[in-house]
């Protein structure tokens, strides 16, 4: 994949703006080797990966699973994988949920000095295990403008802290937007959900920010 300068990025921001995420998603497929599309399968993720599969069906699909989902969650993704035919690559902490609670005592409070290692064991490491396999050269997230302050200082293509350029072709879209988009390609939705790293809607969970 190419790589962008700030103007160049800015420009292609403007550009994209207003367009359909499937005209952004094909854009960056036709520029790119080996993109990959992440996925927690929280509430609208089925979004994204609808409109990547659908422009390549081959794509893969990089869930890391923490070990926290909630039921609702995992029967979700089974529903979601099942229905757009994914390639999921699949990838979990090197412990188990039963051990980390016997060692930490539970899942560790934000302000607790437990919070950090807890954050890199189920989340961090996991995910850096899989972008090392795979060797993305491009990252589409779902990530959306009005989601926390940090999200709301990128725009639809940004680069993570890594260099690797990520697309989030929903950015612009507000939760009644994508309830509409998800309603017209028929696409399930799933509320009940729950980040161990976040406790809260508004904190980043160290991937992105």
């Amino acid at each position: 994949m190419e790589k962008f300068n700030q103007q160049e990025l800015d420009q292609l921001n403007r550009r994209f703006k207003g367009l359909p995420p499937e005209e952004i998603v094909l854009w960056a497929v036709e520029n790119s080797k080996n993109a990959v599309v992440t996925t927690n399968f929280r509430p609208y993720e089925a979004a994204i990966l609808s409109v990547c599969s659908k422009v390549e069906p081959a794509m893969k699909v990089v869930w890391c699973d923490t070990g926290y989902n909630t039921p609702q969650t995992y029967k979700h993704a089974k529903e979601v994988i099942e229905l757009l035919q994914l390639n999921v690559q699949y990838y979990s902490p090197k412990k188990t949920a039963a051990y980390r609670d016997a060692i930490f005592g539970g899942i560790p409070q934000v302000d607790s000095s437990l919070h950090e290692e807890f954050t890199k064991q189920v989340k961090l490491e996991p995910f850096q295990r899989a972008m090392k396999e795979q060797q993305p050269d491009l990252w589409f997230t779902n990530l959306r403008k009005g989601q926390t302050s940090f999200r709301d200082s990128i725009d639809i293509l940004s680069y993570s802290k890594d260099g690797l350029l990520k697309v989030s072709p929903f950015y612009h879209f507000c939760d009644k937007e994508l309830d509409v988009y998800m309603c017209e390609h028929n696409l399930p939705n799933e509320f009940k959900y729950f980040d161990p790293t976040k406790v809260l809607d508004n904190r980043e969970c160290g991937l992105h920010a």
